[in-house]
């Protein structure tokens, strides 16, 4: 098993969108995925989110051609859509903290990850039976990552350049 701490797990995260298609993501994986989404804060404690669990070639396809800007998780083991109710205004923030959730739980068991938002609305409610109340505000696709990763060598920005102390232009040091 492959188990991580929090920071090694952000730190060594990256996004992944190619996927050893010989390897499926086991269920207990995929339970954890699931409740570490369920257990994840929400604005007001207002859990207005739903998950779709799509799992098979034939729904993954279906999902990828629903898809404007991820047709690579065709190639997953999984995906998960995050529908939320528009009305809330912190309903962005209520996504990326339960996809980062997901995706951080995911890279604990070594299972990569990478999300899109980019679909097809009218497509993807018709395909997944998505009420009219919810809308997709992100698709994460999981699986084994088809190259061995490590994570070590993100190309990110240095603190310096990111953080300022007091107010914006004081350097940080």
């Amino acid at each position: 098993m492959f188990v991580l701490d929090a920071y090694d797990c952000i730190v060594s995260k990256l996004d992944v969108r190619e996927f050893d298609s010989t390897r499926n993501v086991p269920l207990d994986v995929k339970l954890r995925i699931l409740e570490a989404a369920r257990l994840t804060g929400s604005a007001m404690n207002s859990q207005h989110w739903r998950f779709i669990l799509v799992q098979g070639h034939d729904r993954l396809k279906m999902l990828a051609n629903d898809s404007t800007t991820g047709k690579w998780v065709q190639a997953a083991s999984l995906a998960v859509i995050v529908l939320t109710e528009e009305k809330h205004s912190f309903q962005l923030i209520d996504v990326g903290r339960v996809v980062q959730d997901m995706q951080i739980t995911a890279w604990n068991y070594g299972v990569a990850s990478c999300i899109f938002t980019g679909v097809d609305r009218a497509a993807l409610q018709r395909d997944f039976s998505i009420p009219q109340n919810l809308a997709a505000s992100a698709v994460v696709g999981f699986g084994y990552p088809a190259k061995k990763i490590s994570g070590r060598k993100k190309n990110r920005k240095q603190i310096p350049e990111l953080v300022s102390v007091d107010r914006f232009g004081q350097p940080f040091r």
